[in-house]
């Protein structure tokens, strides 16, 4: 990609990381702003934790424990054992250098620093050579209603009741009244390629575009906008896509991720397993790639980061 090109991706947690992961091998990473999710955001322990945020962050610094896919690696988790013997439910597991690092975001925003401050510094002090900013400094938590009537935040849901099948809504009423933050509306217009990474459409790109002039300025921007689909042979790679999508009328299929951003988006990167969506996701308008979408390690990262590279520079 020719050099000075302004990349923006916009971002959840780990297949984002692992898309990213390749990105800033293949291009200028100084030239990549990535616009992080903080629907999954919530006060565990009397401490701020930024799910998607820091997982991007442990991945490009190369500090995150790879097995799971988030937290660092060779962490350990005295305060949170030691927490559950005193009592404490501890369904949320932090480990003590993640504690860390979220103790001091806490601490840095009750002095009044702004949530984009702080994540600006995080990635100074993880040397990151690229971007991260989170999507608003206001708090913007996502809700799931089930069938039964219950609503619990998104990390209640997804960890402590392990993603049911009973969703019957999902609610980003509170990315709706917030606005983006100061960097994200004009990071979009003056891209020249935007990415929407392979993550969760509904609860993790979901909340960033329900932010207030988001999408509209994905309408507006003259950037290559590409998507690469986070579902693989009908089901995601990673999490509860299928059950939030069915949740929202949408088709658990890559076809139904272009039918989700086809308002503003026109290139898209989809698995060989669904090549047979090819000519119904082209009638989309969209200009299709499609190879091994699976980021097992970082090659394959590297692949499909080139890959989409190619996309975007075809569509410019």
């Amino acid at each position: 990609m020719a050099e000075g090109i302004r990349i923006v991706a916009l971002a959840g947690g780990v297949g984002a990381a692992r898309f990213l992961r390749g990105l800033v091998k293949v291009c200028d990473p100084a030239t990549i702003t990535i616009i992080g999710n903080t629907g999954d955001d919530r006060e565990f322990y009397g401490v701020h934790v930024s799910p998607d945020l820091d997982i991007v962050t442990y991945t490009l610094a190369g500090k995150v424990n790879a097995s799971a896919g988030f937290g660092l690696e060779g962490d350990h988790f005295s305060i949170i054992d030691t927490l559950s013997q005193f009592g404490h439910d501890t369904w949320f597991r932090l480990g003590d250098l993640d504690f860390s690092t979220c103790l001091h975001r806490t601490l840095k925003l009750k002095e009044g620093a702004s949530l984009t401050d702080v994540t600006r510094e995080l990635g100074r002090y993880f040397e990151i050579g690229s971007l991260i900013l989170p999507m608003s400094d206001g708090p913007c938590p996502t809700f799931i209603r089930l069938n039964d009537g219950r609503r619990m935040h998104f990390e209640e849901y997804l960890i402590r009741d392990g993603a049911p099948d009973n969703v019957s809504e999902i609610d980003l009423s509170a990315a709706k009244t917030q606005q983006p933050g100061p960097q994200i509306i004009p990071s979009i217009l003056h891209a020249d390629v935007i990415f929407i990474c392979p993550s969760n459409p509904v609860v993790s790109i979901g909340p960033i575009l329900a932010l207030s002039g988001v999408r509209e300025a994905l309408h507006r921007t003259q950037a290559s906008v590409v998507a690469v689909s986070p579902i693989v042979g009908g089901s995601p790679i990673k999490g509860p896509a299928d059950r939030l999508l069915k949740a929202i009328g949408v088709e658990v299929s890559a076809r139904g991720i272009a039918n989700l951003y086809s308002d503003f988006c026109k290139g898209m990167i989809f698995d060989e397993q669904d090549v047979e969506q090819l000519d119904a996701i082209k009638k989309l308008g969209y200009q299709t790639s499609v190879l091994d979408t699976l980021m097992v390690d970082q090659a394959k990262s590297e692949a499909v980061a080139l890959e989409a590279v190619r996309l975007a520079e075809n569509l410019s």
